[in-house]
């Protein structure tokens, strides 16, 4: 087993970095179309950043296992099992904080549990990556394939069975938001469509452990051979493959990345897989003449502290949300208040939106430089080799 690729580092963190832009825009109702998800069926760039990430947490499973496998079956477990609880912990703390808010008083309160949501982004990291470190662990690569498969036909199998036969892929006729707000309740579940559903809810996990996994398959086979022209040929007819499938299975499973359809995974995966080809090939089997580039080490620092920046990405706009101050008054009389980040966006960057006519720029700026500060501290942790593994 070769050691760490920087092929896998630089993939990993141009994800996250994806993620912290398309996360924190200025204006949710300015941006531009590949910055936003796909409504319900479809996929544009954005819906692709998530399941880029799995697919990552897949390829450092690759290196950890091995690794694992040399001691005690009793290590490997404590290890997975705390990681799985650390990371699930950490997203459900996310979710709660700060913890205080303002009430309609003006006055900060503690926020209510009844309404907590329980699942989110990290808490399917961290079930996705158990699951599939215990398959990984039990049955090696050729049972992680079958798995893999076995949890997206089976989950088709579901839609169908379960689902309302009229339009199964619906957000009413899914089967899963039954099953979430069961197990779950309804209360806990996110309600960005208006109505309690979870795009990251338990019933839509398993086509996401088989994201993991094929990320697994993909990052051993990339650990075990020597950087090549034949293993990003090799990579490159893979993919093809799996997106021929996707081409094939979307004629009658929508590619979907709120419910997770296996059609979307099985796209999702074979386009990780073509920009890891491209990465391996630009960064590790080009000659050694061939002039290094520079452009890699922006992603590179977001992949050597990932989920910690990411954690921090979503915390500090909300930490921030409680220093607030007047900023006029309503139509019906109440106070409006502004905070630090709305206040930047709306004067400093806004403002460039406004004069060029058009206002997703100015949004665009905020993300941009939003990105640059978490670029601006990972860089700073990289470079005293300060890595907070989660």
């Amino acid at each position: 087993m070769s050691g760490r690729r920087r092929s896998l580092d630089v993939f990993r963190g141009g994800a996250v970095a994806l993620m912290i832009l398309v996360n924190n825009p200025g204006s949710w109702s300015h941006l531009y179309p590949p910055l936003a998800h796909a409504p319900w069926h479809g996929c544009t760039p954005t819906d692709l950043v998530f399941p880029f990430f799995l697919f990552a947490v897949g390829n450092a499973l690759a290196f950890v296992v091995p690794a694992l496998q040399a001691g005690p079956a009793q290590v490997f477990w404590l290890r997975v099992a705390k990681r799985t609880a650390l990371i699930f912990a950490i997203g459900l703390a996310l979710n709660a904080a700060p913890f205080v808010r303002w009430d309609a008083a003006g006055e900060l309160v503690p926020r209510s549990l009844e309404t907590l949501r329980l699942m989110g982004v990290l808490q399917r990291i961290a079930l996705a990556f158990g699951a599939a470190a215990a398959i990984v662990w039990l049955g090696g690569k050729k049972a992680a394939l079958w798995a893999a498969a076995a949890l997206l036909l089976g989950y088709w199998a579901a839609c169908l069975t379960w689902g309302d036969g009229a339009d199964p892929y619906s957000l009413q006729g899914w089967f899963g938001g039954a099953v979430d707000r069961a197990v779950l309740g309804a209360p806990h579940l996110y309600r960005g469509e208006g109505v309690p559903f979870d795009p990251e809810g338990l019933a839509s996990t398993p086509p996401a452990i088989a994201q993991v996994l094929l990320g697994w398959w993909v990052g051993d086979t990339v650990a075990r051979k020597v950087p090549s022209a034949e293993l990003v040929a090799g990579l490159f007819m893979r993919a093809s493959a799996l997106l021929a499938a996707a081409y094939v299975w979307q004629l009658v499973l929508p590619l979907n990345k709120k419910i997770w359809t296996p059609s979307y995974v099985l796209l999702s995966t074979g386009l990780a897989m073509l920009l890891l080809a491209a990465l391996v090939h630009l960064l590790e089997a080009r000659t050694a003449s061939a002039r290094p580039a520079r452009w890699p080490a922006f992603f590179e620092v977001f992949g050597k502290n990932p989920l910690f920046v990411f954690v921090l990405s979503g915390l500090v706009p909300r930490v921030l949300a409680l220093l607030r101050w007047p900023q006029g008054t309503l139509a019906d009389g109440a106070t409006a208040w502004t905070s630090p980040l709305p206040w930047a966006y709306e004067h400093v960057f806004a403002p460039a939106g406004a004069w060029s006519g058009d206002p997703r720029l100015g949004s665009l700026l905020f993300a941009v430089a939003n990105l640059a500060l978490y670029w601006a501290l990972a860089r700073a942790l990289d470079r005293r080799r300060i890595y907070i593994r989660i």
